[in-house]
């Protein structure tokens, strides 16, 4: 698994997941990407604007569940391990976290 490690973009830290878990992210992620394709090629073709904005409601909603997915492992690996660590911290950054993404 220390293959598949990837940096956080801000903070540097990394998270070791399961095979599962993994495998899940990246199959979300793609199929978000196709519909990001699919939308550009509409765009490219010059599809009517509210099948386009259709597409985009599909993937914003795709790119949510995907924020809880992920919001919901970290909740119950990171932050969990680093509160039985003592790492109070950690409780600040989740608020932070997500008051940007309830913005």
């Amino acid at each position: 698994m220390a293959e598949k490690q990837k940096k956080c973009c801000q903070t540097h830290k990394t998270k070791e997941r399961s095979e599962k878990e993994y495998q899940d992210l990246i199959h979300r992620l793609n199929r978000i990407e196709g519909q990001i394709r699919g939308i550009r090629g509409m765009v490219e073709k010059d599809a009517y604007c509210t099948d386009i904005l259709m597409q985009v409601a599909a993937a914003n909603a795709a790119l949510n569940s995907f924020n809880k997915i992920l919001l919901s492992n970290h909740i119950k690996t990171c932050v969990t391990r680093d509160i039985k660590e003592g790492k109070e911290e950690t409780v600040d950054e989740l608020i932070g976290m997500l008051q940007k993404l309830m913005k």
